[in-house]
C-alpha cells in the first residue's frame, strides 16, 4: 500500500516569485555594520562638541534617520520586500520624528535662553560688616 498523501503534487508546491532578488553577501552585512558603527561614533562626537542646541538636535536626528534606514533596508530586508512594507516604515519614522520634535518643543529644547541661573540667597558682602 502506497501513501500518496505524503508526496506533494506539482499543484501543492508554492509558486516561486518571478522577481527573486539576491540578498547581500556576508561581506556586505559587515560593511553595513561598520557604517553603523561609524555613524554611532559620529553621534557621540557631535554630542561632545560645543554646538548650538538646534544644530546638535538636527544633526543627531539626521544621523538617526540614516541609521534607521540602513537597519530597515538591509537587516530587516525591506530593500527586497514589497513597497507596502517600505511605506509603513517610512510612515513610522516620519511619525517618530514628528512626535520627537513636538516633545522637544514642549520641553523648550530649541529656546536659546534656557540657561537660567538658580536663585540663591547669598548674603551681600556689605551686610556682614
Amino acid at each position: 500500500m502506497t501513501d500518496t498523501a505524503t508526496q506533494p503534487s506539482p499543484s501543492d508546491e508554492h509558486p516561486v516569485p518571478a522577481e527573486e532578488h539576491a540578498h547581500p553577501s556576508e561581506w556586505r552585512y559587515i560593511q553595513i555594520a561598520i557604517a553603523l558603527a561609524i555613524v554611532t561614533a559620529a553621534e557621540v562626537t557631535v554630542y561632545y562638541l560645543s554646538l548650538a542646541k538646534l544644530a546638535m538636535v538636527v544633526i543627531l536626528l539626521v544621523m538617526a534617520v540614516v541609521k534607521f534606514s540602513l537597519v530597515a533596508a538591509f537587516f530587516m530586508h525591506l530593500r527586497f520586500d514589497s513597497r507596502l512594507f517600505r511605506r509603513v516604515f517610512i510612515t513610522g519614522i516620519a511619525l517618530a520624528i514628528t512626535v520627537y520634535t513636538i516633545v522637544l518643543l514642549s520641553f523648550g529644547v530649541f529656546l536659546t535662553n534656557r540657561h537660567v541661573t538658580p536663585h540663591v540667597n547669598v548674603p551681600s558682602p556689605t551686610a556682614s560688616q
